[in-house]
């Protein structure tokens, strides 16, 4: 498979149950799911999820990844610290698709606790399916790359 068929996945105990939704509609487009965990609903702290995740993404193995977490803000931040990472939190799909168009987001962060099931996958699906535009774009994720210096 390769590593654009390859996708991370990973959630804290508030965003299991939303995880193990999304990961069959991953299996079902295509993709081949790396679990970074977590497995149960019993606490755990996310940064340390967000950072195993993001590195590994950073790494481009795989290429992009989800992280879930109650709200996704808190995985977003987490993640946007390892240099490398654009983690987008989207809570619909309009902006699932600006992340990837504009900001060539590398990680998707969605919340357990308030996103539907089904209007997650479809944010998964959009952010998946849209393509970085690059143009003027490039020139601001290069901004934001420098940033990290």
């Amino acid at each position: 498979m390769t590593q654009d068929k390859k996708i991370a996945i990973g959630a804290d105990h508030a965003g299991f149950e939303l995880k193990e939704k999304i990961k069959p509609l991953l299996s079902e487009i295509g993709y081949e799911v790396i679990d970074f965990g977590t497995n149960s609903t019993d606490s755990v702290d996310y940064p340390l999820i967000a950072k195993s995740l993001a590195t590994s993404v950073a790494n481009k193995n795989p290429q992009r990844g989800i992280l879930i977490c109650g709200t996704g803000i808190g995985m977003s931040i987490a993640a946007n610290k390892i240099k490398g990472i654009i983690a987008a939190h989207c809570c619909d799909i309009e902006t699932a698709k600006l992340a990837r168009q504009h900001n060539n987001s590398n990680i998707l962060t969605i919340g357990g606790r308030i996103t539907d099931s089904e209007l997650a996958k479809d944010i998964v699906k959009a952010w998946l399916n849209t393509d970085f535009e690059g143009g003027r774009h490039q020139r601001r994720v290069q901004e934001i790359r420098d940033l990290e210096r």
